[in-house]
């Protein structure tokens, strides 16, 4: 299970700590799910979720300003009760006495953003969906081209490096080499992402280690991206035999979620990035409802009919 920690998320969205300063760097997140409690305010105390962030707005602060001081005091009490990490009070709205009150005695933190509470309920659910996604490493390389998130797979001393490299020459951008952090966002989507440490660093044999942003300016380099497509490149077998049409369509699947594949042979005078970018822009055609490949398919086979038709 992966977390994140409340004093990150308070200083990725600059909130106000308003309560309980000294709690925020021992909260921990672990799930993306997050609650308004405007039932669990009213008195209806099932399903709180305990593990989520609670967010107040205007209509839950306006609730609580309908209610007295003791009874207001009551239901916050039995709402703290559940001992969740926190509470975001959006729209920079007033923080009553008495919330301050039961946050200090449970000692939950209290903090407030300028937000609209819609607007930041879905900025936040987007970060956490991200830090706490299923994840996984890959050996291998990840760059945009053409806006398509490309990640390059093979052995070893295959050319993925030197592939990337031309690909940065030609004016695309690289997101992760050698070491490729893949989070799953949701059920369909993959993010690739390079790990701190070697961000935007990028091994060439016989050169050594190069720093791409310093090299090729910030515009080259990409701290995440989307993956559409996967390019396993493998030696050139000439015992096997290639598809040169791309009628049947190979899908690889990463922590479940099934990506386009290509297998590219390699051999010397191919020019590889050449070929990436010509293979990213043909999924974002085939994405976009166009297959040439089967309107080619379609067009041969209309004119065998039609011969076949004036024959009889």
């Amino acid at each position: 299970m992966f977390s994140v920690n409340l004093k990150e998320i308070a200083d990725e969205f600059q909130l106000e700590v308003v309560t309980c300063a000294d709690k925020i760097n021992e909260k921990v997140i672990t799930t993306p799910e997050m609650n308004r409690p405007g039932l669990q305010l009213a008195g209806f105390l099932k399903h709180v979720g305990e593990d989520r962030i609670q967010i107040i707005g205007n209509a839950e602060t306006a609730y609580l300003d309908e209610l007295s001081p003791d009874e207001r005091m009551k239901r916050l009490e039995d709402f703290f009760k559940f001992n969740f990490p926190c509470v975001i009070v959006a729209r920079g709205l007033e923080v009553c006495a008495e919330l301050k009150c039961v946050s200090e005695q449970y000692g939950i933190p209290v903090l407030r953003t300028k937000e609209i509470t819609s607007r930041f309920f879905s900025y936040l659910a987007n970060y956490l969906n991200v830090q706490l996604a299923p994840r996984e490493n890959r050996h291998g390389v990840l760059v945009e081209v053409y806006g398509e998130g490309i990640l390059i797979l093979g052995e070893s001393n295959v050319g993925k490096s030197e592939t990337a490299l031309e690909l940065l020459k030609r004016g695309h951008r690289l997101v992760a080499d050698d070491n490729v952090e893949i989070r799953k966002v949701s059920d369909r989507t993959l993010v690739g992402t390079a790990p701190d440490i070697i961000r935007h660093f990028m091994e060439i044999r016989a050169i050594g280690i190069l720093d791409v942003k310093t090299l090729f300016g910030v515009g080259s380099v990409k701290m995440t991206e989307k993956i559409n497509l996967v390019i396993h490149l493998e030696k050139w077998d000439e015992n096997k035999t290639y598809d040169r049409l791309g009628l049947v369509e190979e899908y690889t699947e990463i922590l479940g979620v099934k990506i386009p594949l290509l297998s590219v042979p390699v051999r010397p005078g191919r020019n590889l990035a050449m070929i990436v970018e010509v293979a990213a822009m043909n999924n974002r055609q085939k994405t976009m409802g166009y297959n040439a490949a089967k309107v080619l398919s379609e067009r041969i086979m209309a004119e065998i009919g039609r011969k076949s038709a004036e024959d009889a």
